[in-house]
């Protein structure tokens, strides 16, 4: 989370088009978002910083992929929930997302499931850890 308490959201896809639009949406909710072209610029930011969450295209530059950039971020945070965004995803890519509890949204994306699949991550990795407490963080709206 950011000093300024909002949660702090790495966006990966080498689509510059989809990249901005990603990163306006989730600015408008209120997210801090660092958005990267490349596997390369998304494992340097990651360097730099912690993420709350972890929003990657499955095919990035030069054959690589957004497992990568969620296993780097899950070597700095190994609780970090994170999504591959992906128009083409076999079975086998889904499973393997599965096995390593990685989500999957398939594109084209509508808004809402963008929105509420990373609440949703965001709210499950910071529930309170003892019963009965209540944890009424979430993003801010922006206007």
């Amino acid at each position: 989370m950011s000093s300024e308490g909002k949660y702090r959201v790495l966006v990966v896809d080498d689509e510059a088009a989809v990249l901005l639009t990603y990163r306006l949406i989730l600015e408008r909710q209120g997210y801090e978002v660092v958005a990267c072209g490349t596997s390369v610029q998304a494992i340097e930011a990651i360097g730099k910083q912690q993420f709350d969450v972890v929003l990657c295209d499955y095919s990035l530059e030069e054959q690589h992929t957004g497992f990568e950039v969620i296993s780097a971020a899950r070597l700095r945070d190994t609780d970090v929930p994170a999504a591959l965004l992906t128009g083409y995803a076999t079975k086998e890519t889904a499973d393997e997302a599965a096995s390593q509890g990685i989500g999957v949204m398939f594109k084209p994306i509508e808004i809402e499931e963008f929105l509420a699949t990373t609440s949703n991550m965001l709210r499950k990795n910071h529930e309170p850890k003892q019963e009965g407490e209540k944890d009424d963080r979430g993003p801010q709206n922006v206007r």
